[in-house]
């Protein structure tokens, strides 16, 4: 069994110390899926929910979020992102999330795209609860990360 990186020897929680580590050229993508009624997914898709552009804002709020990590998390770094990314594509039953974040440093950014991917999914069901309160987000997941000593990943389909 590997030993948990945030914690010390003593078993007390710590940030990694990252300063010998390389800086690298790092990604990671992460996905979630919002199931809803044929309504909901219908006024969202034709932009005629009462609150507006639903999409545009999710996308901006998955944006900020992952910009915002850090301040969430609390054992992660700060990280100056290079990029984020938030896409929708419409499903039969829902909304597939997929974020994508970016960064050039010496720790990887899973935890910023999950983060996007995750806020988004919530803004979705924020912005469009008045029609569907039974939503369901599922399947928030990393799809796969690159860069950094550990190397590239990609989660089996």
């Amino acid at each position: 069994m590997s030993k948990l990186t945030h914690l010390d020897d003593a078993g007390a929680a710590h940030m990694v110390d990252v300063g010998a580590k390389a800086t690298t050229s790092r990604e990671a993508v992460a996905e979630g899926h919002i199931s809803m009624t044929a309504d909901a997914l219908s006024a969202i898709r034709d932009g005629t929910a009462k609150k507006g552009d639903v999409l545009a804002v999710a996308r901006v709020a998955g944006i900020m979020a992952a910009k915002k990590t850090s301040d969430l998390i609390p054992l992660c770094h700060p990280i100056a992102l290079s990029s984020a990314t938030v896409d929708f594509d419409f499903e039969d039953n829902g909304i597939r999330v997929t974020a994508t974040a970016r960064t050039s440093g010496q720790t990887g950014v899973e935890m910023e795209a999950l983060t996007a991917a995750s806020v988004a999914l919530l803004t979705l069901y924020d912005m469009a609860k008045a029609l569907d309160k039974g939503m369901i987000m599922t399947g928030i997941r990393l799809l796969a990360k690159s860069g950094g000593r550990s190397g590239d990943w990609r989660a089996q389909p």
